[in-house]
């Protein structure tokens, strides 16, 4: 009995490795036993496994990029040569006073009979004749250029001590508001020296208020002593401060438009804020040099005028005499502007039109005048 079973059993593993060796490896398939449901209802039958599908890895887009737009610039006017005997106007000063001779330049770079010739020191002042003397240095300027005016700034910078008779003076004191005093009166004297034309220009608000405080004492001494000397002050304080005179870091420009005037640090400008400086003076320029200032095209020769004459029929037109406004009631004027007698029957022309209900005869020619016969005269 244990020899049968024992054979059974080598028996059935021969034949289970029989089948294995007989199957390629890759073709065997694992036997799954039924279940008890599939031997009372029957094997189901499995559904296709669809494939999975393809996903396609999206193509990297390689966007053309757009071509610049082109901005179109401006075209900036062609330079205007300067005429052989254009005006000189030096600028002499300080930072400010270099900031006023940028916008000068700009402002008269279109006019051929003007040329702005621009000599500032941007750390120089008054005080300081130690490091820039200007009245030392001015006529020497002067004689180099042969200005036909000078225009003066400076004062930004002087805020500090002085040495007055080997002693340091503190700002503002007596003795230093009295020896700056004479130093601008000299400055403003040798600018003006055989009678030319000086503008000294004040100096603007800053954003410190301490700083602006002591700028409007400044202009004090420069407006006086600058006009003791013959010349004029020019004051631009309105053009950089708000309705309650505070200062402002943008406004309106010379045309009017809201731009930024001044730099971040409430004390340079911008090329518009430097513009508007040299606006207060240019005005006062064009007023004393006149037809030197007057563009190429009025610079022409007289004989390219056209002038017109009045037709004959023109001068054929009825003209009638003004009335003379000494007798403004009409109850007692006798005679016209220019001394031609009126018509007069003895009554008033308040007479005629109250109590009488008469009107004068309109003038031959004028649209009131109804007469038929419009040869007769009045």
């Amino acid at each position: 009995m244990r020899m049968t079973i024992r054979t059974f059993r080598l028996g059935l593993v021969l034949a289970v490795s029989a089948s294995l060796l007989a199957a390629p490896a890759d073709a065997q398939e694992r036997v799954q036993r039924k279940s008890i449901l599939e031997f009372l209802f029957g094997t189901p039958k499995r559904k296709a496994v669809e494939p999975e599908p393809e996903i396609l890895q999206p193509r990297a887009t390689v966007r053309k990029k757009k071509p610049a737009s082109e901005t179109v610039a401006t075209p900036e006017p062609a330079a205007v040569e300067k005429l052989p005997d254009a005006r000189v106007v030096l600028v002499v000063g300080d930072f400010i006073g270099g900031s006023l001779g940028d916008g000068l330049i700009t402002a008269f770079e279109q006019t051929p009979g003007i040329r702005v010739e621009r000599r500032t020191n941007g750390s120089s002042g008054v005080v300081r004749d130690d490091y820039y003397d200007w009245p030392a240095t001015l006529p020497g300027l002067i004689a180099e250029t042969k200005p036909a005016l000078v225009v003066v700034s400076m004062g930004a910078n002087d805020r500090q001590q002085m040495t007055v008779a080997g002693s340091s003076e503190k700002f503002r004191s007596e003795a230093w508001t009295k020896e700056y005093e004479a130093r601008v009166a000299r400055i403003a004297a040798l600018a003006r020296e055989g009678g030319r034309p000086l503008l000294w220009m004040g100096m603007p608000p800053f954003r410190s208020s301490a700083l602006t405080a002591d700028m409007t004492t400044l202009n004090t001494i420069y407006r006086a002593n600058v006009e003791k000397a013959g010349g004029e002050f020019v004051d631009i304080w309105d053009g950089f401060v708000d309705e309650e005179g505070k200062f402002v870091i943008s406004g309106s420009d010379i045309n009017g438009q809201q731009v930024r005037l001044r730099g971040s640090d409430g004390i340079n400008f911008t090329k518009a804020g430097k513009r508007k400086l040299a606006f207060y003076v240019e005005k006062e320029i064009r007023r004393l040099f006149g037809d030197a200032v007057a563009g190429p095209a009025l610079q022409g020769d007289l004989k390219d005028l056209v002038v017109t004459t009045p037709s004959a029929e023109d001068a054929e037109i009825t003209k009638t005499q003004p009335i003379g406004l000494a007798d403004p009631a009409l109850d007692g004027g006798t005679a016209l502007l220019g001394g031609t007698p009126l018509k007069d029957d003895g009554r008033s022309l308040r007479e005629k039109l109250v109590v009488k209900g008469e009107s004068a005869d309109a003038p031959l020619g004028r649209v009131d005048d109804f007469r038929m016969d419009k040869t007769a005269t009045p």
